[in-house]
This record gives structure tokens, sequence and C-alpha cells, in this order.
């Protein structure tokens, strides 16, 4: 009934080669005009980008002479000097090719692109020619730019450490013929593909011959970083930059540091409280204002593509990948925008322990919207993750297939989750200790989904504050659950929906977490029928105060008014979509007896819908 048929490689080969078509698509339709995740294009579309108006035109290149004046294509100057000169509206224009630079710091609002159709790339790596054999097919050589890091304080060593070896948190990455090594804990270790570095003695160890190769090793811990403060002898504008058709790969902790009021922190520091404690909307977001990233590709970083503070943020159309913590990181900001970008490929070090996401959005963020986004190949990490004090989230037309939880809401308060798919993921959507969730029209394949929440609150936590910037520990509660489809192959075990309660809070926080929770469609294969619950339901009277249902009559008598118009077909043998191999999860026919379902008149202009009912799931 449902197949496993990998995504990856096939579907983003897929993507590019319809980019043209793709983009057509958008501009006829429009970017909510379809009720579904649109098919892409998605990441960076191939552009040639004509040299735009601004103030004062900087010309850059690889070989740019820093004393050059940068006014002509014929005479450019290097990006550190074109960074160094700029004020607000001025832009620069790069050449294609290399630029092996980092550190670049820049507090004003300018435009940053390529010349036409040319490719210009940011590394943050040196190429390293100088190796002694030692035999053993082992290799050293002598590194001046080392990046040596320990995991945070709130990293449990004695729960984590059996896991995850304490190398694995250093940020220096070494890459040969532009494939990355993973780090080694001794010179012997290191095998093939891997590698060492004795930070004592400033020592680099491979396993792969160098000779005739390319092996970059770390020399920038970052490529871009936008400070609050006064830089090159100029204030902050308070304006954020636009970065149009740039590359970013290969550096040491992140390619891109925007500031909030707080300056930017030391890898051994806690880079995300800011603002600290629970703060007012009108109080953090606006140190940066406007920060446009478009076509932008951000890979192999060791920590994260990048922190983003500041209203009015968009990341549009770019590929982020191959990071470590975290992808895109979303910090203390409002009236954000993330759409149609590719995130693939997070925690490629699989550390454990450190709360992964391929797209966090943390600490007191409004109004975060994430649209028509391709997610994938996390089996190490969470998908979108909306941490702590948010308001007001949007996540619709989403594709999220291959993560541990798709979306993960936590210790925050009203998302509207509509359109989506979801497809292979430990846990489809994931809603803890939050209020307000409004989770519409949604696919769900092999991809539970979970409410639940427990009795964390300010008092003694491990992060202190957080709990403080959601709903308490009785105020967990208003959410809906409507018109989704959820479908499980017989490999899925457990229910398809959960709502969950730690029984620490039984007797004590007794109100439903859900208020709506009706006409959805249940589709479980034969073979993972009969002892299957269907449903977890809590809370309920007496210890441990949830249940398990097994059928939607058995939901029916224990929560009245519960899924009045649901339907649940178990043992269900016929097709379900069109073509799982192909991604086309359109139902293949209608179950008999299911009706469409009601839509609100504001969940259809969110999603671009005109009629005023809808099938269950997210395909028309």
């Amino acid at each position: 009934m449902i197949h496993e048929s990998p995504f990856r490689t096939a579907l983003v080969r897929l993507c590019r080669g319809a980019a043209a078509f793709g983009l057509l698509a958008a501009q006829l339709l429009g970017p909510a005009a379809m009720a579904q995740p649109s098919g892409g294009p998605y990441g960076p579309v191939p552009q040639r980008y004509p040299v735009p108006k601004a103030n004062h035109v900087y010309f850059v290149a690889p070989d740019g002479k820093a004393e050059a004046s940068g006014a002509s294509i014929a005479e450019p100057t290097s990006i550190d000097a074109a960074i160094a000169r700029v004020v607000s509206n001025d832009a620069i224009v790069m050449r294609g090719g290399t630029y092996r630079t980092g550190g670049l710091q820049l507090n004003q609002g300018v435009t940053i692109q390529p010349y036409l159709d040319e490719t210009p790339v940011l590394k943050g790596t040196r190429v390293a020619a100088e190796w002694e054999s030692l035999g053993h097919n082992v290799w050293r050589t002598r590194w001046a730019t080392l990046f040596p890091a320990r995991p945070l304080a709130w990293w449990h060593a004695d729960r984590e450490g059996m896991q995850t070896p304490l190398h694995r948190f250093n940020n220096d990455m070494v890459f040969v013929d532009g494939e990355p090594l993973q780090s080694a804990g001794w010179p012997g270790e290191v095998g093939a593909r891997g590698f060492f570095i004795d930070y004592d003695k400033g020592h680099v160890y491979i396993g792969t011959n160098p000779a005739g190769r390319l092996v970059e090793i770390t020399a920038h811990d970052i490529a871009l970083h936008r400070p609050s403060r006064s830089v090159h002898g100029k204030v902050s504008d308070r304006q954020g930059f636009t970065l149009r058709g740039v590359t970013l790969t290969q550096y040491a902790y992140r390619a891109i540091d925007i500031e909030g009021k707080k300056p930017s922190t030391r890898v051994s520091e806690e880079p995300t409280d800011d603002p600290v404690g629970p703060s007012p909307e009108s109080a953090h977001g606006k140190e940066v204002v406007g920060t446009l990233l478009e076509n932008v590709t951000i890979s192999h970083c060791s920590r994260v593509a990048g922190y983003f503070r500041g209203d009015r943020l968009v990341i549009r159309n770019s590929l982020i990948s191959d990071t470590g913590t975290e992808g895109i990181y979303v910090i203390g900001s409002s009236d954000v925008l993330l759409e149609r970008n590719l995130v693939r490929r997070n925690n490629v070090q699989k550390l454990t322990g450190y709360y992964p996401a391929a797209v966090k959005i943390f600490n007191q963020s409004h109004r975060v919207v994430v649209r028509d986004n391709l997610i994938l190949e996390q089996p190490n990490s969470n998908g979108v993750w909306y941490d702590v004090g948010n308001v007001d989230g949007v996540f619709v037309n989403n594709h999220v297939e291959g993560t541990q939880a798709g979306l993960f809401f936590e210790i925050s308060k009203g998302i509207t989750v509509a359109g989506n798919v979801f497809v292979n993921n430990q846990q489809g959507v994931r809603i803890l200790n939050s209020s307000g969730a409004k989770v519409l029209h949604n696919t769900f394949v092999n991809s539970p989904a979970m409410f639940d929440r427990n009795e964390r609150s300010a008092q003694g936590d491990h992060f202190g504050w957080h709990p403080q910037t959601g709903p308490d520990v009785n105020e967990r509660m208003g959410h809906v659950f409507e018109g989704n489809l959820l479908v499980a192959d017989a490999g899925v075990k457990g229910p398809l929906l959960r709502f969950e309660q730690a029984p620490v809070t039984c007797g004590k926080v007794t109100q439903a977490m859900a208020s709506r929770v009706d006409g959805n469609l249940y589709l479980r294969a034969t073979g993972a029928e009969g002892a299957q619950p269907l449903i977890n339901w809590a809370p309920v009277p007496g210890m441990p105060c949830q249940t398990s249902l097994a059928s939607l009559d058995a939901v029916r008598q224990a929560v009245p008014g519960m899924e009045a118009r649901g339907r649940a077909l178990l043992g269900y043998d016929g097709a379900v979509f069109r073509s799982p191999e192909l991604r086309r999860f359109e139902l293949a026919r209608v179950p008999e007896g299911v009706e469409p379902q009601p839509v609100a008149t504001d969940v259809r202009k969110l999603l671009g819908w005109t009629e005023a009912s809808h099938l269950p799931g997210a395909f028309r």
C-alpha cells in the first residue's frame, strides 16, 4: 500500500530539472494558489542578475586588489575592502570564483549579489598542500587556525557521553576533493574517511593520501557577521542586508551571524538567549530589520548555517545543507517568512543530547511563516521546531520527510498547521506544552501526530526561565485536529494520533488538550490492525490518566462528540495514493463514505483555497 521509495537525490534532480516550468507556474499561480506543497522549484533558481541601481556599486573579484577602487568591472577590489567601505543602500557585485575569506563585518543595509550569471563562492577553508607521511596510511600537516570546542554546559555528559565522543563537538572540518571527513579520536582511527587533530601540537592527521588531491581545512569560523554596533567607523543603520545568488560553505561554527541586542557569542557560550527572560514583542527584534536571503546556498557548517535575528527576515529559494546542530536558526524575531527553501542533512555529526532541528525558531518569535519548503534527509534531526515562547506561527504547504519530528511546537502559543505533507517521520507533528495549535487538512504518511504535556514549569527547570515564555501547566489546551488524512502501512506500530500527559499531572490537570477532533480519515494497512491502538487519549479519570482506543466507535464512546464525522478504515488494502513512488500523495480514489469537511474562512484564505469544504488531507 505505502512504499518506502527514497525521495532523496531523485526528487532534487527532478526539482532542478523542472526549475523553468516550476518558476513559470509559481509566477502564474502565486505563492498561495496551491493547496499543498507546490512541487518547487525548491532551493536556488539560476538567475542572471543585472547590476543593481544603488548609491554606489563596488565590483569585487577573487583576485581583486584591496587598494583598487572597485568602481568598474575592469578594476575590481577585494571583498574585504568593499565590505569595509559600503554604506546604506550601496551594492557589492561579485565576480564568479572562490573567495577564501571570513570574519567579514557589515552593519549597513546593502545588497550583495553576483555579476550577471556568474557563481561566487565564499569558502571558510584554505588548501593544505604540505603533508608528511607517517606510514601506516597516515599523513600529517601543521595547521595554525584550529577551532576546538566543547558542548554547552547543559549537555548531559553522564548520559550522552557514551554515544557522542567529545571530539565531535570541535568545529574543525577537513575536506578531500570536496567530500567531508569524519572526526576521529586518535591518529590510528582515521581510516580512509577520517581526520584527527592534536590541538596541543597543532597537527592535523588524515588517512587519505593527499598526493594529487585537493585537501581543505577550516580557517574561518564565520563568513558574514552583522553586528548591531559600530564597525569600520560606521554606526549600524539597523537595516538588514540583501544577499542573493551566493554560496557560503565550509565554515567552522556558522556562515552568517546577525546580532540582536546581545553581541554574538563564542562557541563556548549560549548563543540564543537574546532576549534573556520573558520580553514583550516590542523590546526585541528591532536592532536589524529587513534581512533578505534569496537563491543562496549555505552548506558544510560545523554548527549552524546561520543565526538570524531581526524582524521582517525573509529567506527564500535557498539551499541549507550538511550542517551540525541546526540549519536555519531564527531567534527573537517577528514577521519572518521562510519559503521554497530546500533544507537537508542536519546533524551530520550525529550528536546526541543537543536538540537538533533543520530549522529552529526560538525564543519569543512572533508570526513566523514557514511556507512551501522541502525538508528532508534528517534521520538524526527534527524538521522545523518552534521552541520557547513563540506566538501565532504559520506552517503551511510544506513537504517534510525522514525526520524525527517533522514539526515540533513547544512551550508556545498559537500555530496553524495546514496543507502539509509529512512522510516517514518518527512523528509528523508534535505539540508539547503549548496552547492553541490548529492542525488542519494535512496528509500524514507513516508519521503519527502527537499532542502532549507534562509538569515542566519555570520552577527548577534546567533551562531556567524558558517555560515562563509559554502557557502555564494548566493552560496547555485549546488544540484543534480536523480534516487530516493519516495513513500507515503495516510497519507502523502504535497509535496514529496521541494525546498524552505525564502521570505526575494526573488529577491536577484535568481539562482536555483538544477542543475539537473531528473529520479525520484514518487508513491502516492489513497486518497493522487488531491489537494496534488507533488513538491514545488523555486525560481520563484514574492513573495513569490516559487510555488507548482501538476504533472510532471506542473513541466516540469514551469521548462524546469526538470524531463524529471521522472515518477509520482498518485493514485497508486498496490503493491510497496516486503514486507514492513519485511523491504524488493525492488520493487515488475517495474511499466509500468519506465526505468533504468544512474549512474555516481564515484557513481557506491562508491556503488560497476557494471551496468551502475539502476532502481530508492536503490535496484536492
